[in-house]
């Protein structure tokens, strides 16, 4: 028990008269600063009416009384009595002992006026300190108990935090904020740049902790903060809010890397997969497997008996229609289960996984990436086709390279139309870039290019860039019908009656006016390809880099467009992969149950409409994947 709980008087209380001469202000007393202008008025008010509460006190060894209570009294007395001699004999109430003593600091003081936040602080940490439960110094103070445990919890800041509390140069938030510092002379110099100043406290805990990392960090999730601390982390918890610092970053970084290995091993150790890579990225990019030369396999599919078949539409649409007992659940799921794409441990053998956390801490993977090495084999498998070049191409659920090629889930007229794209886009940003325009001008005209080459269709051919399905596309008008290559601001006549009069208007219209025009008729003569003695070579894909050609600025993918021109399948595939969802999600199982124009739709909408993007929870990350995605057709 402290002190305050059960006090053992030595004595009872008395009161006696003393000189005000005798009388100081004890350290127990909270008021410790009292305002001259508040001292000042209640000496008028001594004057006035005289002492009507007596002071309180306890008398020291030598004879002396320190006052515990009525500090601003003791204050204004001393004022008072120089115009009223009376007043010099004070009536002061003796405590027996010194917790009384200390009981009386506190209560006495909270009932005359609310002590100011510093104030307090300090009154609630000597009581503390001297063995007080918070129970008892909220009913000493006539507070609550969490009143008191917030401001125990400021009870240990640095003096000069309190003092520039207690000034008014600081507010209480911005003095809460200095109990994440671990460091005082961090903290002092922080002090220093908030004196009087509107700083945030998320400002300020982010200077006191400038290398330290929030527990809800992808990192801190990942490892646990019970890992990190049994490793011998150390953590800084914020006393007003639940947020937590972890102050060895480089351990985190260990342990992180650490762990997701350890993932990464057991997936090839346990699952049969032939290698697992990990990446410290928070998704992969769309075109990932492209720049590390990687095809991809897919699990195998099996299906459903006729009458199967006929079943699962059925308890599907029930299902959509919130109609479905919990026997057709059951039944449905169990169809489900059997059509979901299985792993064969051939097909493990001859691939691999990328494994990564993302930005929720979450461990995830990307299954069925086949390196070059392998390629050859998974191609003679059956389970990976092989492109029109040669090489490793769409990854097919199942069968022989025979009957691959009809399975590409792109149709000749959709390929021709993604191509006249990403050419009307390569196109267009060939406008911004004249320079280049005039390079591949120079470099098609010489011997350097060879003479099988076709770098610029500049005979008078006007590569397709305009699709059979234009919706949803935005081409530059510079590069369509009679804009092409002209000047935008006037209507080209059909012919001229005087060439050298127009000639010498165009002249005068400068070299800036020129290169525009230049540049986009000569822009407009581009080829998909580039092709070299009818082969495709890698001079297009150099352009595209070098201009920062996107398909995505001229192209926005809908149902017209794209989703209603693939199948159902590779729509589920596609929703899953911008997700970064499995196969067992419930949001891929929920849209894999839908009719192909319930895919295209919801497809359509999860690339144009916020409000769908937020119903399927699609975070910061993945809705850059969606902004950034482009179809691997080319």
């Amino acid at each position: 028990m402290s002190k305050i709980d059960t006090i053992a008087a030595t004595g009872t209380a008395e009161t006696v008269t003393a000189p005000l001469a005798d009388l100081y202000l004890h350290p127990l007393n909270p008021r410790q600063d009292a305002g001259p202008e508040d001292v000042a008025l209640l000496a008028q008010s001594l004057l006035a009416c005289g002492l009507i509460q007596n002071l309180s006190g306890i008398r020291d060894e030598a004879g002396r009384i320190g006052i515990v209570a009525g500090g601003r009294r003791l204050r204004a007395l001393a004022l008072a009595a120089a115009d009223n001699p009376a007043l010099s004999q004070v009536p002061v109430r003796l405590a027996p002992d010194l917790a009384t003593a200390e009981a009386w600091a506190s209560a006495e003081n909270t009932a005359r006026e609310a002590l100011a936040p510093a104030q307090e602080i300090r009154a609630y940490g000597k009581m503390s300190a001297g063995g007080a439960s918070v129970t008892a110094i909220a009913r000493a103070f006539a507070v609550t108990e969490p009143h008191v445990y917030r401001r125990l919890a400021l009870a240990n800041l640095p003096a000069p935090v309190l003092d520039a509390l207690a000034a008014g140069e600081i507010s209480l938030g911005q003095a809460a904020a200095f109990t994440v510092a671990s460091d005082e002379a961090l903290a002092l110099e922080v002090l220093a740049t908030v004196r009087g100043r509107d700083h945030s406290a998320s400002w300020i805990t982010a200077r006191l902790q400038p290398l330290a990392i929030r527990s809800t960090d992808r990192r801190a999730r990942f490892v646990g903060i019970e890992a990190y601390e049994a490793a011998g982390g150390k953590l800084t918890r914020d006393l007003f809010s639940e947020a937590i610092y972890l102050e060895s970053p480089e351990l985190l970084d260990r342990l992180f890397a650490e762990k997701l290995e350890a993932a990464a091993e057991a997936v090839t150790r346990a699952e049969g997969w032939k290698w697992a890579e990990t990446s410290p990225e928070t998704y992969l990019p769309w075109n990932y497997a492209d720049e590390r030369g990687l095809a991809r396999i897919y699990g195998e599919e099996a299906d459903l008996s006729e009458e199967e078949a006929e079943e699962y539409e059925e308890l599907a649409d029930l299902s959509n229609g919130e109609a479905l007992d919990e026997d057709g659940e059951a039944r449905l799921a169990e169809l489900e289960a059997k059509i979901e794409p299985r792993f064969t441990e051939a097909r493990k053998a001859l691939a691999g996984c990328v494994l990564l956390v993302t930005n929720a801490g979450e461990l995830t993977r990307t299954e069925g990436l086949v390196k070059p090495e392998d390629a050859a084999a998974a191609i003679e498998a059956g389970f990976l086709a092989p492109n029109r070049h040669g090489g490793a191409g769409i990854g097919s659920a199942g069968g022989s390279t025979k009957d691959a090629a009809p399975k590409s889930p792109y149709s000749q007229a959709l390929v021709a139309d993604m191509k006249a794209l990403r050419l009307a886009a390569v196109q267009g940003a060939l406008l911004a870039k004249p320079e280049l325009v005039l390079d591949l001008l120079a470099f098609a005209l010489s011997p350097a290019s060879g003479l099988a080459s076709s770098v610029l269709d500049i005979r008078a051919g006007e590569p397709t860039i305009e699709p059979t399905q234009l919706e949803g596309c935005e081409i530059d008008p510079r590069l369509t019908g009679r804009a092409a290559g002209r000047e935008d601001d006037e209507e080209a006549p059909e012919w001229n009656a005087d060439l050298a009069a127009a000639f010498l208007s165009f002249q005068e219209r400068g070299k800036k006016h020129r290169n525009a025009v230049l540049t986009a008729a000569l822009a407009r003569t581009l080829p998909y390809g580039c092709h070299i003695g009818g082969r495709q070579s890698g001079l297009f894909d150099h352009i595209e880099d070098e201009a920062k050609a996107d398909l995505r600025s001229v192209w926005t993918p809908n149902g017209a467009n794209f989703f209603g021109r693939v199948s159902g399948g590779y729509l589920d595939a596609l929703f899953a992969e911008l997700l970064s969802a499995e196969p067992g999600d419930e949001r891929v199982k929920a849209f894999g149950r839908g009719k192909k124009a319930e895919k295209v739709a919801i497809m359509e909408r999860l690339f144009s409409n916020p409000q769908t993007r937020a119903l399927y929870q699609v975070t910061a990350e993945q809705a850059e994947r969606i902004a950034r995605w482009q179809p691997d057709c080319f």
